[in-house]
């Protein structure tokens, strides 16, 4: 049993005893790649303990269309899980990580750079209770969907 697979109840449960800063990511990551593995550390620099939301393969869909994920969400989970960086993977059914975000109450919410010109969802949520909002560096051309069609092209 992977213990950095867990549930979001259990999770809450983890996170009340733990000490330290709480840092909450989000997103599907379906082709892990190194624009996610340097994302992931730079997300982890921010705090403490990094808690990835993971896109459950439902909500991957209806964001990305019929054809993704083209991993399963245990699979993706795994991969995530296996990152030094992060201490938690919480898969979550929604198309946004808003009701994740109003669970876990993180003290810092961060987004990749690609989200600087976007409202990034519950950060009015974490801002309210005193918490952060914050961008990293978004790695131009390093993407799931960039490689999907590289793969095409061959």
């Amino acid at each position: 049993m992977n213990k950095k697979i867990v549930s979001v109840i259990t999770l809450k449960k983890i996170l009340k005893k733990q000490k330290g800063r709480v840092v909450l990511t989000n997103g599907c990551f379906d082709i892990i790649h190194a624009g996610h593995v340097r994302y992931l550390a730079q997300a982890k620099s921010k705090g403490d303990i990094l808690v990835v939301g993971l896109n459950s393969d439902a909500s991957v869909r209806r964001i990305k269309g019929k054809t993704r994920p083209i991993n399963n969400q245990k699979d993706r989970g795994e991969v995530l899980s296996a990152l030094e960086s992060v201490d938690f993977v919480v898969t979550f059914t929604d198309d946004t990580p808003l009701e994740l975000i109003r669970y876990i109450r993180p003290d810092v919410l961060v987004k990749g750079g690609d989200w600087k010109n976007r409202s990034i969802i519950g950060s009015d949520i974490v801002e309210s209770y005193g918490g952060k909002t914050l961008t990293v560096p978004y790695l131009p051309e390093r993407s799931t969907s960039a490689i999907i069609k590289k793969i095409i092209g061959l």
